[in-house]
């Protein structure tokens, strides 16, 4: 089946050479993904191989399942940070539960994927406006960089929120560690020297592997650097999560948040490497592969695991052609787990923050707060906030506070809706706002309104408001009002009978209402409401200037 198995469609035309770039790529993204795993894990508070198992089991059935071929599965910052900061009250200090909620996460996680793939939710992506993953990413980059920071200084840290690891770290400074905050500072300067001069190369794996042979080999050893520890050789084991979605409380709203962004990130990342190389990506298909991955990881004791911008453009850029290098980076991850693990356990966690916060710098897009600014305060705003609200209230509910402070901005802006009142372009027979052209021909005795909206119970009184306010502030007395409804979509039957009670306020008056270019169910529901044994037939074909010339005639 092509549609369950999108790999079905490109499996036919596999060739030697795509085999080859394959190859490379998945062994070049398991060299990046094994360091970063194990930064990710730390920062989600679990012990460094869950990280590891995100990447070899969530790639694995991402490749056969997803229609993105470049796009790589694994733990991400910001669900990573989500989770090591929600589940801390639900664990009660038990690592064993914290680990055990945490694919729980991840499998309450896959449900909700695989049902709105059923219920073909795909649209779901929208329902967190861009502006406020701005001021999201910003927010979590920051409190990603506040719980590494430590490690850089090689102090212990701590602290609930923004402002409690902010007065740590101030009080803790006298304890910074030089020789760890040396290290830290050089991993950091080659890392990005490393970005810039070789993308494309696992330089993350090279300073790793460089840190464990200074650890190992020389006196840093004994210079106060923390490490890694020891990490379980071997495969995952395959088993459901011990515990149900009645024993924690709060997993619910937690796997929820993880699943909307998770899916906004794969599929925003997914939808830019295609279009980089030329195919189109089937978001509801998304569903279900992020579903299977996540489930599958659940079964093998990681936490929820999406596609992240960074470790993709790292697959991209080695060269990926299809999902098969998913495979082949498994696979790699997999050889490390049996044969290599051992040494890895002196690996400094000073390597593992640097990593992270290389990782993260482009989050805070300064650029896009400054683009925002000039161009819509309100979406500023929004940006602003889901911010403040990530830094002051934690990842969940900043996220879910941005995302309800974007509906009410919305559903201010639906019941305040636009009233333009118009004018004749001089020379033709077009007619726009006044207001924004203030040349246009006024034509007298004649007042042309366009609301700029629907016309709903909840916004028909505001209409009402701004109509009798320009016609009460007229100098002159009206003969006709022209009603220009070809921008209002929709009216419902409150909006029809406000719109026949205002016929009725304006005969009173002795001013004739007509509508021009209302649309088919706009005019439906007018008929409804007999609208037309009061105004004659409503056409769609009836303009304003029709209108115009219609009420000046009899003005004359």
């Amino acid at each position: 089946m092509p549609q369950i198995f999108p790999i079905a469609q490109w499996i036919k035309t596999y060739s030697g050479q795509t085999l080859k770039s394959d190859t490379i790529a998945g062994i070049t993204l398991a060299a990046y993904g094994i360091p970063v795993s194990l930064a990710y894990a730390t920062l989600a508070g679990l012990p460094p191989e869950y990280g590891i198992y995100g990447y070899l089991i969530g790639g694995l059935f991402y490749a056969f399942f997803g229609t993105s071929k470049q796009l790589a599965i694994g733990p991400t910052s910001a669900i990573s940070l989500l989770i090591g900061t929600s589940i801390g009250a639900m664990a009660n200090g038990n690592l064993q539960r914290f680990a055990d909620i945490a694919s729980l996460t991840a499998l309450v996680f896959a449900i909700m994927a695989i049902i709105a793939y059923l219920l073909r939710l795909s649209g779901i992506i929208n329902f967190i406006s861009e502006t406020v993953l701005v001021g999201f990413k910003a927010g979590a980059a920051i409190t990603i960089g506040l719980t590494q920071f430590p490690k850089i200084l090689g102090i212990k840290g701590g602290g609930e929120n923004f402002f409690d690891r902010i007065s740590t770290i101030f009080q803790q400074l006298n304890e910074t560690n030089t020789i760890v905050l040396v290290f830290g500072i050089i991993a950091i300067i080659f890392l990005l020297i490393g970005e810039k001069i070789a993308p494309s190369k696992p330089v993350a794996l090279g300073i790793v592997v460089v840190s464990i042979v200074l650890i190992s080999a020389t006196s840093l050893g004994s210079s106060g650097f923390k490490t890694v520890g020891t990490i379980p050789s071997g495969l995952p084991e395959f088993r459901l999560p011990s515990l149900r979605i009645s024993d924690v409380d709060g997993v619910l709203p937690l796997a929820l948040a993880c699943f909307l962004l998770s899916y906004i990130e794969s599929v925003s990342a997914a939808r830019a490497l295609a279009q980089k190389n030329g195919y189109y990506i089937d978001s509801r298909q998304e569903l279900l592969a992020l579903g299977l991955a996540n489930a599958a990881v659940a079964l093998g004791q990681g936490y929820p695991v999406a596609g992240g911008l960074s470790q993709s453009a790292v697959n991209d850029n080695a060269g990926a052609k299809t999902p098969l290098a998913l495979v082949f980076a498994s696979v790699s991850i997999a050889f490390c787990l049996l044969f290599l693990t051992g040494f890895l356990q002196n690996l400094p966690t000073v390597i593992l923050a640097a990593i992270v916060l290389v990782a993260i710098r482009g989050l805070v897009d300064i650029k896009e707060f400054k683009h925002l600014y000039k161009i819509n305060k309100k979406e500023f705003f929004v940006a602003v906030i889901a911010l403040v609200a990530v830094l002051l209230f934690g990842i969940l509910k900043g996220v879910l506070l941005a995302a309800i402070v974007t509906l009410v901005l919305l559903i201010k802006s639906a019941s305040t809706p636009n009233v333009a009142f118009l004018g004749r372009i001089p020379g033709t027979k077009r007619y726009t706002d006044i207001e924004r052209h203030p040349d246009n021909e006024i034509i007298p005795g004649i007042l042309i309104i366009r609301i700029e909206s629907a016309i709903l119970y909840f916004n028909a009184e505001n209409i009402k408001e701004q109509i009798w306010a320009k016609i009460n502030s007229e100098p002159t007395a009206l003969k006709s009002v022209i009603l220009d409804l070809n921008s209002s979509p929709y009216i419902d039957i409150s909006g029809a009978r406000f719109l026949k009670q205002l016929v009725i306020d304006l005969k009173v008056k002795s001013i004739s209402l007509k509508i021009a270019e209302a649309r088919s169910e706009v005019r439906d529901i007018l008929r409804s409401e007999d609208l037309e044994d009061i105004l004659g037939h409503i056409s769609r074909f009836v303009s304003v200037d029709d209108l115009v010339i219609e009420a000046t005639t009899k003005i004359v």
